[in-house]
């Protein structure tokens, strides 16, 4: 945790800034607070592994208190979710003592459910090749990242690293883009390999979120909306966090009215919209955004809808400002600069074939295959490479297929160390 994150953080209780703690439990290196504590006017809250844990229950009361007794691995198993279990204890050592630990071996140790596999295979599935479309899209009239912008519900960091990454190199704002999330674990694993350039935060978005009022240019929250008990509550919040001139950008809303896998809580068109009527929301289709992205490398922002017109539709998505001029057409470039390092998409299996790599399409689960299965309509079932892409790839060696495997999401830039 960087000091200049305190310039924007606020009790969820209480609404006064925090400050350090200057007891046993600090472990300071500069303008970094690795381990410690952070006090209000009404309670204190843990930083552990970097990661300040903005929430008051007795697990997180249990971690302030383990650190401040000298016990910095207790408290981290804790927030973890390793402390009943001494043998995942010991895997989680045993990983961190090897100089080739993976985003995919960490993944599998700290969730043991289906949430997982949809982490590690992120990157390429429909609904984030949607958002991310979108986030490049608004990017290009600047001001939506001139401040800071914040990913929320933001899970292990994949969308934050795309918000990261599209700050303009001149903008050094500290802490200028800021994770938060509810589950430690995600935040753990988006800090050390998903996007290590970010801030994260462990906080509860069903309460008060930890943020002085208008810090933020963008609020970003996918998927997650629909999960959210106490939507109203967070409207208002995202809505106090960006002020007047920034933007709120909500993709893939699951509507009330139609179908969806794992639907959540959800609500009407309508409704959604109601919420953030201040910041003049537009409504767009889910589908007819996933088809302009991956078909003709567009974003329509011109073409918002009403409920009515959205009707049963499965998703949408809303973006919230006041800002008109967000709402244009915008043309999407083909790949981009890598950002972390060349890799097969893990969707594939590759196996070797004379001095070529034969990559098969494997989906993890039939389930995986009946939500995310559209990505057939870029991801071939089979792709023969004449390349060893067992190997680091470089993108010269992949020759002038390069751009195809990059528009395609066969070959993707994953964060160093993903898989």
């Amino acid at each position: 945790m960087h000091t200049n994150l305190l310039d924007i953080l606020r009790c969820p209780f209480c609404g006064t800034p925090l400050s350090v703690v200057e007891n046993d439990a600090l472990v300071r290196e500069g303008a970094h607070i690795h381990e410690g504590v952070l006090g209000c006017e009404c309670c204190a809250f843990p930083v552990v592994a970097g990661i300040p844990v903005m929430i008051a229950d007795d697990l997180t009361r249990h971690a302030m208190h383990t650190l401040e007794a000298g016990r910095r691995e207790e408290a981290l198993f804790s927030l973890l979710g390793l402390s009943e279990n001494a043998a995942r204890q010991q895997a989680f050592r045993g990983l961190m003592n090897q100089d080739a630990t993976t985003y995919r071996d960490a993944l599998g140790l700290l969730c043991e459910d289906a949430e997982g596999l949809c982490f590690l295979y992120r990157f390429t599935d429909p609904t984030y090749l949607t958002a991310e479309a979108l986030l490049r899209a608004i990017v290009q009239q600047q001001w939506p990242v001139q401040g800071r912008t914040l990913d929320l519900c933001g899970g292990s960091g994949h969308l934050t690293r795309v918000l990261a990454a599209l700050r303009p190199p001149e903008n050094s704002l500290a802490a200028g883009t800021v994770l938060a999330d509810v589950y430690f674990w995600k935040l753990w694993l988006a800090a050390r390999f998903t996007s290590p350039d970010s801030a994260p935060v462990c906080c509860d978005a069903n309460s008060p979120l930890p943020f002085a009022r208008d810090t933020f240019s963008t609020v970003v929250l996918a998927d997650a909306f629909p999960y959210i008990w106490h939507k109203r509550l967070l409207a208002e919040e995202m809505m106090r966090l960006t002020g007047e001139r920034g933007v709120v950008v909500m993709p893939h809303l699951h509507s009330a009215l139609g179908d969806n896998f794992s639907a959540g809580d959800t609500l009407t068109p309508e409704a959604y919209q109601a919420l953030f009527a201040p910041l003049e929301p537009r409504l767009f289709s889910d589908a007819r955004m996933f088809n302009d992205a991956i078909e003709r490398a567009v974003v329509d922002l011109t073409q918002d809808l009403s409920p009515e017109e959205l009707g049963t539709e499965a998703a949408l998505t809303l973006v919230a400002t006041t800002h008109s001029d967000l709402f244009r057409h915008y043309e999407l470039s083909g790949p981009r600069d890598v950002t972390g390092e060349l890799a097969v998409n893990p969707l594939y299996r590759v196996e070797r074939s004379g001095g070529s790599s034969v990559l098969t399409l494997d989906f993890p689960s039939s389930e995986y295959e009946a939500e995310f299965g559209e990505c057939r309509r870029y991801l071939p079932d089979r792709v023969t490479v004449d390349a060893d892409l067992t190997r680091p790839i470089q993108s010269e060696a992949l020759g002038p297929r390069y751009s195809e495997l990059r528009d395609r999401h066969v070959i993707i830039d994953a964060p160093v160390g993903y898989c």
